[in-house]
């Protein structure tokens, strides 16, 4: 008969399969997580300070009022429609390539955020892809 004691193996935590479940939490989390913006802000825009552009050839240059009216460079257009705005800009693009003119949206601080959105579906629609948006000085602004 063996009396001697037995070894008794310690009980092992493998710590492997814990560190997984977890990463892969952190991963959902992190990709199903949405950031919230608060709106009570009191935002002024648009102000910038950068240098002022030459006027150049190959550029489209619409206007948005305050009360969401716009000029497709010097002309004023008389509805507001979409479609009229598209022929507009079709019209005013430079011929030839006019995928490569820029529109220069220039809107007032006030212009309802849909005839914005209208001006970038029109120029979509006219097949002008490079959009930007005019803006003033801060010093302008000040004045």
């Amino acid at each position: 008969m063996d009396f001697r004691p037995r070894q008794k193996d310690e009980p092992e935590i493998n710590l492997i399969p814990f560190i997984d479940v977890l990463m892969v939490i952190l991963i959902f989390l992190m990709l199903t997580t949405t950031y919230s913006k608060f709106t009570e802000l009191q935002l002024t825009l648009p102000v910038a300070d950068t240098e002022q552009l030459q006027d150049r050839p190959r550029e489209v240059i619409v206007s948005v009022a305050a009360d969401g009216r716009y000029a497709v460079g010097k002309q004023t257009l008389s509805g507001r429609s979409a479609d009229e705005l598209v022929q507009a800009m079709a019209a005013a693009a430079p011929t030839g390539d006019a995928g490569s003119a820029m529109v220069i949206i220039s809107a007032d601080a006030l212009a309802p955020h849909q005839a914005v959105i209208t001006v970038m579906e029109a120029a979509r629609r006219a097949g002008l892809s490079h959009i930007t948006f005019a803006t003033q000085t801060s010093q302008a602004a000040g004045q």
